[in-house]
């Protein structure tokens, strides 16, 4: 049975037209044998006026409750299309996430997929030609809806062709495919032909809309190779798929990501002793908010600075988690900045080349860009900057860098 997976978001479902476009490419997919998994988004705009209704009823909205509302708007999504996909003879069917079911953890609002009953879905597929199936949405242990997080639409799609093995796993979009930076800040963006599994993760964490980062996370685990591309153009969009030596050679950047959800906060003088960081982190992750960068001052008389960001909604829960450790961790003050953003250069290329480093912070420089915050990894460097600058510092790395000139396929 040759399977193939199309993601679809809620731009691509948004009206009768638009999910026509959609039916026309799944209808090319029968068309070539293939048995085809519809994933759709909620229609564009529903899932923020489900939030917005559960915000008038409530300052602070239980997760789980919300869990059970934003469902909603996938399971609207794929009743239409499957209406419409029967209207016009195709034998095909919808799924909520519990009816598969794709089962996860009972972190609410951003839980994880733990598994999916792959032989239930084969079942299916000998009997209908299409499965439409709910993105973003699972079901945990007690029975109760859970959510992906925001962009999890791409992690159902990319999962379900991992528990599948589908021969081909496609997420449409209302962009090309992934480009070196967001076209809307820099004008001279180019689509990439091909990105690897680790480039795109390391875009994502650092602020790239395209996909979501487990997503990403599921192709590499499972060597799911993904091909990004437009619900309105015909354009063959970008493969993500695994590195090779041609993509170590070709680009030593391949894109510039940022990220303008971040505040910086900062402890001031704490002992500086063993323990202490795991005091401050360990409190914040067992309420499972997300650190990025952590930087720990030089030590002065026995005393230390912790500085680390963490996103703007999660602000307002890790300052109240630091006021209840004070006592443990000593510290003289505890303030934040929410007026920065992150800016990213990434490439596999950094491996192989030096130079990266100084060629990033000389372009910031030139353009009077301070440097709050560095971070690096073996492919990525991210410096902490005033949010007022990202724009001017993600055009100024584009074309330090080169990419402002015409690429070169890789593949």
């Amino acid at each position: 049975m040759k399977i193939m997976v199309q993601k679809y978001g809620g731009t691509s479902v948004a009206g009768l037209e638009r999910m026509r476009k959609v039916l026309s490419r799944v209808r090319n997919g029968l068309d070539e044998g293939y048995k085809v998994i519809v994933v759709l988004s909620a229609m564009a705009g529903e899932t923020n006026k489900l939030i917005g209704l559960a915000n008038e009823f409530s300052a602070k909205p239980d997760p789980e409750e919300m869990d059970a509302l934003v469902v909603n708007g996938e399971n609207v999504s794929i009743a239409l299309f499957s209406l419409l996909a029967k209207s016009e003879g195709i034998r095909a069917k919808s799924l909520q996430g519990w009816q598969i079911p794709i089962t996860t953890t009972d972190a609410y609002m951003k839980a994880r997929i733990i598994s999916i009953d792959e032989a239930r879905l084969r079942n299916l597929l000998e009997d209908h030609d299409v499965l439409v199936v709910a993105g973003f949405q699972g079901v945990d242990c007690k029975g109760r809806m859970t959510t992906l997080g925001r962009g999890g639409s791409d992690t159902t799609g990319v999962a379900l062709a991992a528990a599948v093995k589908a021969d081909v796993c496609e997420i449409y979009t209302d962009v090309d495919g992934v480009f070196t930076t967001d076209p809307r800040v820099c004008s001279a963006a180019r689509k990439l032909d091909r990105i690897c599994y680790d480039e795109m993760l390391e875009l994502a964490s650092s602020g790239s809309k395209v996909l979501q980062i487990r997503s990403v996370e599921f192709a590499k685990k499972f060597n799911v190779p993904v091909r990004v591309r437009s619900t309105f153009t015909d354009d063959p969009g970008t493969l993500v798929t695994q590195e090779d030596d041609a993509m170590m050679e070709d680009l030593v950047i391949s894109g510039i990501a940022f990220d303008r959800d971040q505040c910086r906060v900062t402890v001031y003088k704490v002992k500086d002793k063993p323990g202490v960081a795991a005091t401050i982190f360990g409190a914040i992750a067992a309420k499972r908010i997300l650190v990025d960068m952590i930087i720990q001052n030089t030590s002065h008389d026995g005393y230390t600075d912790m500085t680390f960001t963490v996103s703007r909604g999660d602000l307002d829960q890790t300052l109240a988690i630091l006021a209840g450790v004070g006592d443990e961790i000593g510290a003289e003050s505890v303030q934040h900045d929410t007026n920065v953003a992150k800016v990213s250069v990434v490439g596999v290329g950094m491996r192989n080349h030096s130079g990266v480093a100084s060629t990033m912070f000389q372009a910031l420089c030139d353009e009077n860009v301070n440097i709050k915050l560095i971070a690096t990894s073996e492919i990525k460097i991210t410096c902490l900057i005033d949010e007022k600058y990202v724009e001017l510092a993600v055009r100024a790395l584009h074309t330090a860098f080169g990419l402002d000139k015409e690429l070169k396929a890789a593949c």
